[in-house]
């Protein structure tokens, strides 16, 4: 720790509790994107790497050199629908439930004893979105799908074909992202209970001062007698739900087409059979996380031009 520096902890973030939920919430109106598509795709964090690539960028130094950068490996077994759901005025009014859903998938979820709805049966609405389950059983992470509902871009004619297209078929990452950039979402790395100065990057005090070294200085006046919010007091640190914004997707593959896994796999993960995604530089959460990447919610320009020509991994 850099001795003076300022204390850290934005207080948009409080309270710095544990995330309820290891998927987070989306607030998928602001979300947008051009072609008729899914807006989201669930992941699960392999690893970093260093990706060596070709420079493509246009009026970058090194364009048309080789270089190398960090990357995020990122599995993305294919994702299935589990129902459609149907909105007005912002809230659901009906759903319907896929009929030929997996048999583990039933077993391991309570679904209702009636659900004869069909799309059909819905005539006023002004939104569609789907809810859909990984098919993780695909990976050697665990068997339990993850699923959450994401939106799905375009008008409502275009939304209600390209459910019925593909309410029986598996999606994949492919056909939901192209090179440009993505966010990723999803929980950081929970590191228990810490004190102030590594939950906050308060200075340590000399050596020689009372009532503890790693502790505050002052804990704010007397009057008003209590301790304020605002105070950095020790408690939980990490597990918390973020946003890294802006991604760049180097590469999109199949293990089939470019295999990327290293002799006895990634470490404390496994080896990567199918789908995956390159994002330069680095996502929050542990190996094996689930993580929820949609589209860019602010794009940057000069992120957004970076070009990149994979050559392998290292």
């Amino acid at each position: 720790m850099v001795k003076g520096q300022t204390r850290h902890g934005s207080l948009q973030f409080y309270p710095r509790s544990r995330a309820q939920k290891i998927l987070p919430g989306v607030s998928w109106k602001s979300i947008k994107s051009k072609d008729t598509e899914l807006l989201g795709f669930i992941g699960y964090k392999a690893g970093m790497a260093s990706a060596y690539v070709k420079d493509n960028t246009p009026n970058s130094l090194t364009k048309g050199k080789k270089v190398i950068i960090p990357v995020t490996i990122i599995e993305c077994p294919t994702m299935k629908i589990f129902s459609i759901r149907f909105y007005k005025n912002g809230k659901v009014i009906g759903e319907v439930l896929n009929q030929n859903l997996d048999k583990e998938l039933k077993r391991k979820l309570k679904l209702p004893k009636k659900h004869n709805k069909k799309i059909e049966d819905f005539k006023d609405y002004d939104d569609i979105r789907i809810v859909a389950y990984s098919q993780v059983k695909k990976t050697g992470i665990k068997k339990s799908p993850d699923i959450k509902e994401i939106a799905i871009s375009g008008n409502l004619s275009e939304k209600l074909n390209f459910v019925k297209e593909k309410l029986p078929k598996e999606i994949s990452v492919k056909e939901c992202f192209k090179e440009g950039i993505v966010d990723s979402r999803g929980v950081t790395k929970g590191k228990g209970l810490q004190g102030t100065i590594k939950r906050f990057g308060l200075t340590l005090k000399a050596h020689k001062s009372e009532k503890g070294q790693r502790t505050l200085g002052s804990g704010g006046p007397w009057h008003p007698s209590r301790v304020d919010y605002t105070q950095p007091r020790a408690g939980q640190m990490g597990y918390f739900t973020r946003i890294v914004y802006n991604c760049k997707v180097v590469f999109i593959g199949n293990t089939k087409e470019k295999d990327i896994n290293p002799k006895g796999g990634i470490v404390n993960f496994g080896k990567i059979d199918g789908d995956y995604i390159l994002l330069q530089g680095s996502v929050q959460g542990a190996k094996k996380r689930p993580l929820l990447i949609t589209n860019a919610i602010r794009p940057v320009r000069t992120i957004s031009k970076r070009s990149y020509e994979l050559i392998e991994l290292r």
